[in-house]
């Protein structure tokens, strides 16, 4: 279990206990205030800037990466993208767990990242996360939905409002809810 998210036997989140550590609950507080402050209205230019914000909050970030002003991102210690790699306009990176962007992986606008989830058979309704992980030269389109612990990889393609709930094989196209295999990507394993 990711070392953040607390036992609800012990906290009792039905009845108001925290989900998350003392340490996580703040560093959320403050990043929710200094991105809604000094990034989320930047242009996409200021691409650098939102970096060094996210870099100072602990999201490892490689040379070139792109996070939009009007992206979300939960707990930027558990984000890490690697070089070129872009969170579109809008996307909700929910990473109560890792959530990994390899080089050149795009996530479009409006897509969805979900690191958790809860244990429905669990009378407390335990929190459980798994990380995510998007392939190098991945594209996950508008508006599609990855789940927990999936793993898109390397120059896969979700397509748009599509959901992912488990695993894309390398250069494969999915489509559709849940995502179903279209076929596979051109081109797939070269420089796109």
């Amino acid at each position: 279990m990711n070392k953040h998210v607390l036992d609800y036997r012990v906290t009792n989140p039905k009845s108001g206990g925290p989900s998350f550590s003392l340490k996580n609950r703040i560093i959320r507080a403050l990043w929710i205030v200094v991105w809604a402050v000094f990034a989320s209205w930047t242009p996409p230019f200021m691409a650098s800037w939102r970096r060094s914000l996210l870099k100072l909050f602990g999201a490892r970030m490689g040379p070139g990466t792109c996070v939009y002003g009007s992206a979300r991102v939960w707990y930027p210690p558990l984000l890490e993208m690697k070089s070129g790699a872009a969170l579109g306009s809008k996307v909700n990176c929910y990473n109560q767990d890792w959530v990994v962007l390899d080089e050149g992986a795009l996530v479009s606008q409006g897509a969805h990242l979900c690191a958790g989830s809860h244990n429905i058979n669990d009378e407390s309704f335990q929190l459980i996360t798994k990380p995510i992980y998007i392939g190098k030269n991945a594209w996950i389109a508008a508006e599609a939905f990855v789940g927990p612990g999936v793993t898109i990889q390397d120059d896969a393609v979700l397509g748009a409002r599509a959901v992912a709930f488990s695993d894309i094989g390398r250069g494969m196209v999915f489509i559709g809810n849940p995502a179903k295999f279209l076929r596979y990507r051109k081109n797939a394993g070269k420089q796109l």
